[in-house]
């Protein structure tokens, strides 16, 4: 197989590979170093859709952070990454112009820590039970949780991050317990949300909104939504009710292109239809709700309902509360 091009271009030695089921053919480098390196570019290029590499990594680091999502953190500057920095530039009283220039550079990066980190793998990180999820509703219904189908899986959605990316940055090294792996670091200097007063989902864009007193913008994320034949009702809604880890009642009269005629009950986990967590809204059977599926966010259409990432849709849930406004705007 031909070797692929690095993907950091200021750091060679990130490259393309996986994690190593078998030692490494070419020794890997030291996570200490790569740390260092990676930290130590803080350039602030232009940034605008279709920029790739590290540069693209601390902007979406340093976005997600602030609360204000680019949905998978992978490297690419995507649509999602150009609505989250204009939402970005808006809240902080920049011209939202949706490319990350010196200013915004310096607004995202002021009093922050740097954004790559290390961390050691443990014991517990890949003792699972990690489990393959047939694509039969009626087979899933079966499980007892639709948790993670790996250990990759479950790091990508700890730090917010593509599974690609991961791998990228850990060339040659296992995930493995006693392994250090060098990962984007969303907590360390993570803004907090306060004065939520109502959600604002914008259809033209594909984002849902915090905003606080004066329709000021709190935080943004990019969410999916139902299409021609599930819309999205325009208008005002309420979240009525919060669940966390919820089941999921897989109906097929319901669902646009159901994958069984069967009604059954799935289990609840991060690869449930609706994710980690369920926001009831007042249009019944309607809810903003996470995802098995973070790579698609605001890339496809769902049936009917709000949905984010579960790391996002975490957020909204721990700071939301029933009779809370939902504006939907076109």
């Amino acid at each position: 197989m031909a070797t692929p091009k690095p993907f950091l271009a200021a750091v060679a030695f990130a490259c393309h590979t996986a994690f190593a089921a078998a030692p490494p053919a070419a020794p890997a480098v030291d996570p200490a170093a790569q740390l260092a390196k990676l930290n130590a570019d803080t350039s602030t290029p232009l940034l605008a859709i279709g920029a790739k590499g590290a540069a693209v990594v601390r902007a979406q680091v340093l976005l997600d952070r602030a609360w204000f999502s680019p949905g998978e953190i992978d490297g690419k500057f995507s649509r999602n990454t150009a609505h989250a920095v204009a939402a970005f530039q808006q809240s902080r009283g920049l011209g939202a112009t949706g490319k990350v220039d010196a200013a915004t550079w310096a607004a995202l990066a002021q009093g922050q820590p740097p954004v790559f980190g290390t961390y050691t793998v443990t014991e517990q990180d890949v003792a699972g039970p990690f489990t393959a999820i047939p694509d039969d509703p009626v087979l899933q219904a079966q499980l007892p949780k639709l948790g993670y189908q790996s250990a990759l899986e479950a790091f990508a959605e700890r730090y917010h991050a593509s599974p690609k990316l991961l791998q990228e940055l850990n060339r040659g090294r296992s995930l493995r317990a006693g392994e250090q792996l060098v990962l984007p670091d969303i907590t360390s200097g993570a803004a907090q949300l306060q004065g939520l007063t109502t959600l604002r989902i914008d259809k033209s864009n594909r984002m849902l909104y915090a905003l606080g007193e004066g329709d000021r913008v709190l935080a943004a994320f990019p969410v999916s939504f139902g299409g021609e034949q599930d819309p999205l009702p325009l208008g005002r809604m309420k979240i009525t009710s919060q669940v966390k880890d919820p089941d999921f009642n897989y109906n097929p009269e319901l669902l646009r292109n159901p994958k069984t005629d069967a009604k059954v009950k799935l289990p609840p986990g991060p690869n449930n239809p609706v994710g980690v967590a369920w926001l009831g809204l007042t249009k019944p059977h309607w809810g903003i709700h996470g995802t098995a599926e973070p790579s698609q966010m605001a890339r496809v259409q769902t049936n009917g309902c709000v949905r984010l990432t579960n790391w996002d849709v975490m957020r909204l849930w721990g700071v939301v509360k029933p009779g809370l406004p939902v504006d939907v705007q076109a």
